[in-house]
């Protein structure tokens, strides 16, 4: 005879949730993973038919299309299931463990409210899509647009086993204040309607700013303002969003995004970054405050390729940070000094960023990647230069001059994966392949290279490598869908002309234009982080710069820029304390340290901004 317990009984709901929990994640993961290396090898192929046989295969290219919009789906499903999405966390990371726990509750909730109204237009948008034939493969549209609802019903399965683990009593009162809040939304619909372009006001500053503060993935915040205002005070219909956030997504200039990603942590595999490190330690290990010189260096050439600051830090910190403590500098200083060169190495090409603006405002890519070369510079000196003011007057015993033969061999180690950011920059700076090929030729370059060079190369980190990729495309290329989707209701309100309007009327012109952008971009970068500031913003200030007489790529530079200052500044900012997990430093130790980098990288800015020549100096 057996008996069971309280505490069995109560227990059992939560081992069969967590199974559940589980098996979601592989069923989302697997198929994932799946298509990132289904995608690199169908470019791979494109690649190699192009400009090796000189015949581009159609087919191909229209199937990588196809593909992409599942992996982009798929991609968010596994970020959700990871808790990897974009959010901003300072606030309820302040929080007891209790408060913490209910506004992780309260985000979850959300993320429900906003996949329940995304759920019947995706499959209304599916039925759309059906008759249009794709006319390269002679398949219906509907393969490729089947991805939205799959992945709308997969993410509702996960976020609603997460609500279900916190208890029947939570999961019960979730259901009931959302009933509640959307019928309050309901009965007032006639009263927002009337209320014009003050609605703009209600949600998406109200309400996206509601559900950004409370932890809400940036994403699912953008989409839920989106549909509630277009449902509660305009006329149109909700299938809408979901094509814009097909179009948002589905450029194909963003599969770039996860070649990059990729390429960044199979340069971490198999030691190339640790290789450059050392040649440049070997140059400058002997100087005061010569491995802060070296740490900016590094950031400059490996950044920009994972796609990830954190994969860009984690690659360069455990290098550097041990030899760097043991001749004393502080752990503050350190840190300080790392999320410094995350927001410096922004504009370096060939950054995700710049990939993302050029997508979304129409900027050559090549001429962006030609351009953020030298910001990237400024910024660095204006770096070294208080670096080199602050360890004037360090006294720790600095190593010995390294010989030329002992350079000579760290160069000769190093070359190989020295080479390869140049190659990918003078590629598509010289025209001769787009981002997207570069990113796949570097990701076979970097395979070989570690496999018959390095020999670091680990197949059983395969797997994780490609999860971990597509978790963080997702999370990228569905804030890009949906914050397309928020401009586009934002240019329907005529909030784009009023905002024109009220830019172009402020005196000074081009210059105080210039001064409230670099202003406005600092405060959205630390609040909404880089990619959604600039999505959302970008396609409604590039043509009121464009009419001011400044030039695209400059004032990207300079937007690019800002919001990385904002997005690795404390207190908000989510970069600093991503470089704080990496470094493994409490944040409070950062802080003041921080200041000074801040102030000197602000310097660089507005010599950027007010030097045009420094962007577009090196335009064809």
């Amino acid at each position: 005879m057996s008996m069971t317990t309280d505490s069995d009984s109560s227990a059992s709901p939560n081992r069969t949730l967590a199974r559940i929990d589980t098996a979601l994640g592989w069923l989302v993961s697997l198929p994932a993973a799946a298509l990132v290396a289904i995608e690199i090898v169908l470019l791979f192929v494109g690649v190699v038919a192009r400009y090796v046989f000189h015949k581009p295969l159609i087919i191909a290219d229209e199937l990588s299309s196809v593909l992409f919009l599942w992996l982009a789906m798929m991609g968010a499903s596994v970020s959700l299931h990871r808790n990897a999405h974009m959010r901003m966390t300072a606030l309820v990371n302040d929080c007891n463990d209790v408060w913490r726990a209910r506004w992780e509750w309260v985000s979850n909730t959300a993320c429900l409210c906003f996949l329940a109204l995304l759920a019947e237009p995706s499959f209304d948008y599916l039925m759309q899509q059906l008759p249009i034939e794709l006319p390269g493969l002679s398949i219906s549209d509907g393969w490729r647009a089947a991805a939205m609802p799959v992945a709308t019903c997969l993410m509702s399965a996960i976020a609603l086993v997460k609500l279900m683990m916190r208890g029947v009593r939570e999961t019960l009162s979730a259901t009931l204040i959302a009933l509640v809040l959307a019928m309050a939304l309901h009965s007032i619909g006639p009263v927002l309607s009337d209320l014009g372009n003050m609605n703009l006001v209600i949600f998406f500053i109200g309400v996206v700013g509601s559900a950004v503060l409370l932890g809400m993935p940036i994403a699912f915040a953008f989409g839920l303002a989106t549909f509630s205002y277009l449902s509660l005070s305009t006329s149109m219909p909700l299938g809408v969003v979901v094509g814009r956030i097909d179009e948002g997504v589905s450029h194909l200039i963003l599969l770039a995004v996860p070649m990059f990603v990729f390429l960044g942590l199979v340069i971490e595999m198999t030691g190339m970054a640790r290789t450059m490190v050392s040649f440049l330690a070997s140059l400058l290990g002997h100087v005061r405050g010569g491995l802060s010189y070296v740490l900016v260096g590094a950031m400059y050439l490996v950044s920009g390729i994972s796609g990830s600051k954190a994969a860009d830090m984690a690659a360069i910190a455990p290098v550097l940070f041990p030899e760097m403590t043991k001749r004393g500098q502080k752990r503050g200083e350190l840190v300080a000094l790392l999320a410094a060169t995350g927001a410096q190495t922004e504009t370096i090409p060939p950054s995700i960023v710049l990939i993302t603006i050029g997508s979304v405002t129409g900027v050559s890519i090549a001429a962006l990647f030609a351009g953020g070369l030298m910001p990237g510079l400024v910024l660095a000196l204006m770096l070294c230069v208080l670096i080199g003011w602050r360890a004037r007057n360090e006294t720790a015993e600095l190593p010995p001059r390294a010989s030329l033969s002992e350079i000579l061999q760290c160069f000769v180690i190093a070359l190989p994966a020295l080479l390869l950011p140049f190659v990918i920059r003078a590629a598509v700076i010289e025209g001769g392949a787009t981002a997207t090929e570069v990113s796949t030729v570097g990701v076979v370059y970097s395979l070989l290279v570690g496999l018959l060079i390095y020999r670091q190369f680990d197949v059983r980190r395969l797997g994780a490598i490609l999860v971990e990729t597509v978790s963080l495309s997702g999370a990228i290329l569905i804030i890009i869908g949906t914050a397309t989707a928020m401009a586009w209701a934002l240019v329907q309100s005529g909030f784009s002309q009023a905002l024109a309007e009220m830019i172009g009327s402020l005196p000074g012109g081009a210059g105080m234009f210039m001064a409230v952008s670099i202003v406005a971009f600092i405060i959205l970068g630390s609040v909404l982080e880089g990619i959604p500031a600039i999505v959302l913003f970008g396609p409604l200030l590039f043509p009121i710069a464009r009419e001011m007489g400044i030039h695209e790529v400059q004032y990207a530079m300079v937007v690019i820029l800002s919001m990385g200052l904002g997005l690795f500044s404390p207190p908000f900012g989510v970069g600093y304390y991503g470089a704080c997990a990496v470094s493994q430093t409490h944040p409070d130790e950062g802080l003041r340290p921080i200041i000074g980098y801040m102030v000197a990288l602000f310097i660089g800015i507005v010599i950027v901004a007010v030097v045009p020549w420094i962007s577009i100096g090196f335009l064809k």
